[in-house]
């Protein structure tokens, strides 16, 4: 069994002890997010799948023997130290201001003004506050003087929190209680989950509103199996089709134009529904016809098995 984070929970790890399976670990786990961001360059293997390096650690979480995979993506990583960037950007500005209205507030005293520094520098995550002086300040008035005290700092950045930011992008833990590497090597386990992941996304078309999914409502836990059950097998239909109809195009070296006029050889099934839109069985006067069904449409069929084809004849 090969799923995503929200498989790996200490309860799930116990119901499945008799399955060998592979999930990916929440970072939200602490020894998770301290391995991303400790294990060093040198420590990872470069794996047979091209961008791709691993370090192998041992877990017994949940009391289930395991074997873990720290995976650095070289492509994730790149785009991972991208938004890095913006974010630490976008927290220096949003720390400033706040640095700024902090300054500017009157605290009846030193104590009080000392913990609104300290609480505020805590909400950073990649700055924090340096040189933090409480100034006692006097105001005159025409009864009597008001005394109030004033913060002083200065924004410097978290190293440290940058630090580990920086060391762990691109990186994701796996896990498997298949412990023997000669079943499951740890390259299989990287590419094991790569086509999870492309399967998972073929059930993205059932958000799409043109499949009406989210009208559907079931109270009872066995309806619920059985339109899983349901949803399961459509897919399966939808990407044979889809493969088929994509093969059917590279063999004959065609394209097909796609949502936007533009030639492709890779139109999803989707767009193939879309096209066949708006077609017709009109009866008038004892004679069946099919009506819209035009030329380019004709066309399409061609690359589609015969059986389809006779589905739009009179």
């Amino acid at each position: 069994m090969v799923a995503d984070s929200a498989l790996y929970t200490a309860a799930n790890l116990k119901l499945l002890s008799d399955i060998k399976w592979l999930s990916r670990v929440p970072l939200s786990l602490a020894e998770a997010k301290r391995l991303v961001s400790s294990i060093n360059d040198s420590e990872l293997v470069k794996s047979q799948i091209s961008g791709y390096s691993y370090a192998v650690k041992e877990s017994s979480y949940a009391d289930v023997k395991q074997r873990w995979l720290i995976v650095q993506s070289e492509a994730r990583k790149q785009s991972d130290l991208r938004q890095l960037e913006k974010r630490i950007k976008k927290s220096e500005i949003n720390a400033t201001s706040q640095l700024k209205k902090l300054q500017r507030e009157e605290f009846n005293c030193h104590e009080d003004a000392m913990k609104a520094a300290s609480k505020l520098s805590k909400k950073f995550k990649y700055h924090h506050l340096d040189n933090i002086h409480v100034h006692e300040k006097i105001l005159s008035g025409k009864t009597e003087n008001k005394k109030y005290f004033q913060v002083i700092a200065t924004l410097s950045k978290n190293e440290v929190a940058i630090s580990n930011s920086i060391q762990s992008a691109g990186r994701f833990v796996l896990a498997t209680n298949v412990l023997d590497e000669s079943i499951l090597s740890n390259s299989e386990m990287i590419s094991e989950y790569k086509a999870q992941q492309s399967c998972e996304r073929g059930f993205g078309f059932l958000k799409d509103p043109l499949f009406f999914a989210d009208s559907v409502f079931l109270k009872t836990p066995k309806r619920i199996e059985a339109l899983g059950m349901i949803m399961a097998l459509c897919l399966l239909v939808y990407t044979l089709a889809q493969r088929q109809i994509r093969a059917a195009i590279s063999s004959s070296k065609s394209t097909i134009k796609n949502q936007l006029g533009q030639p492709t050889e890779r139109p999803t099934l989707r767009w193939i529904f879309q096209c066949f839109q708006s077609i017709h069985l009109v009866f008038l006067n004892n004679d069946k016809q099919i009506s819209n069904l035009t030329e380019y449409r004709r066309y399409i069929l061609n690359f589609l098995p015969s059986e389809c084809y006779q589905y739009y004849q009179c």
